[in-house]
């Protein structure tokens, strides 16, 4: 009886001990005193940005955006480009290939052969837009203030916020900006195949210090993506246009759910499927399992006479077998 009262007291006296350590929170908190203290704290965090040992970074993804830009505008008038009418597939080479991916309308038949038509720079770097800030930390977009800020691409929102230089030709999109620089471009037909060469390995230098640089300044800049779609926010946090429509009883009115941004948010790689040597003149869909994939610039820059990186070698499978090979 001794012993079961000694231990009982124990026993109380530790739950005492760990109940005094648990704090009680009040659920009646007068949110009007902290607002002015939180709206502080955001003001005097935003005096930290522009970091300026990105701004040279900044800088470097602009220039190398546009170099990217001209290059691919070059390219594609040597080298065919075809895209699907009905899919956002995309196949570099004079004939489309046979493999049942396409997956038409929403209403049509899924798993069938694409309708190839030529394709453009668009189709080769997908572009991806953002509204436009006053600042970094301004208020929350909402829905009704959503035709107020323009819209521009996602880089080039995210190289401003950094401290980048603005030009004209940052700000428009792909379509436009390709506008501006064919005046400008010897007609690609004109050069030679050493010349053909050196714009697809100033290409391909360019893609990957677009993506390394955006990579280094998302590592400091926050951006979000919806989860849903693909819509695009720099900034702390998404804005609250109602442009989502994941949910069918929504329609467009659904709201963004945001998540971490990724380099392959703003900068879509665009995989393809790839020709090698020893592929048949026409990917058939029956040898699927055997061909390589790779982004869209790296097929085009290969094309062109360009060395591909070794780490996309296993995604292009460079010495793998062909469809033709018999066991």
């Amino acid at each position: 009886m001794a012993l079961r009262k000694i231990m009982w007291q124990n026993l109380s006296g530790d739950c005492s001990r760990c109940i005094s350590h648990f704090r009680y929170y009040s659920s009646r908190i007068d949110w009007k005193k902290l607002r002015p203290m939180i709206l502080k704290r955001i003001e005097n965090r935003a005096k930290d940005y522009p970091v300026r040992d990105m701004v040279p970074v900044a800088q470097e993804v602009l220039k190398a955006r546009m170099l990217l830009i001209q290059g691919v505008s070059t390219l594609i008038q040597v080298i065919p480009v075809l895209a699907c009418k009905f899919c956002p597939e995309v196949y570099i080479g004079e004939k489309g290939h046979l493999i049942q991916t396409c997956w038409g309308y929403r209403r049509g038949a899924k798993n069938r052969v694409h309708v190839w038509i030529t394709g453009g720079l668009n189709d080769i770097l997908v572009p991806v837009e953002t509204f436009r800030l006053n600042n970094m930390f301004q208020k929350i977009i909402k829905h009704d203030q959503r035709f107020d800020f323009d819209r521009v691409p996602a880089v080039v929102e995210l190289c401003r916020q950094a401290g980048a230089d603005q030009t004209a030709e940052n700000l428009y999109s792909s379509t436009r900006t390709l506008d501006s620089v064919s005046s400008g471009l010897d007609r690609a037909d004109s050069l030679s195949p050493e010349d053909l060469k050196l714009v697809a390995n100033g290409t391909l230098r360019a893609w990957e210090t677009l993506r390394s640089g955006v990579q280094k300044l998302l590592l400091v800049y926050p951006a979000k993506v919806c989860k849903h779609c693909s819509e695009i926010h720099v900034g702390p946090s998404g804005h609250k246009a109602r442009l989502c429509g994941v949910f069918r009883y929504e329609s467009w009115r659904g709201s963004h759910f945001w998540k971490k941004a990724a380099v392959d948010d703003l900068v879509p790689p665009k995989i393809v499927w790839r020709h090698r040597p020893q592929d048949p003149p026409v990917l058939l869909n029956e040898g699927r399992d055997f061909f390589g994939h790779a982004p869209a610039v790296v097929d085009l820059c290969t094309k062109a006479g360009a060395i591909a990186p070794k780490k996309y070698y296993c995604m292009m499978k460079i010495q793998g077998l062909s469809a033709t090979f018999k066991y």
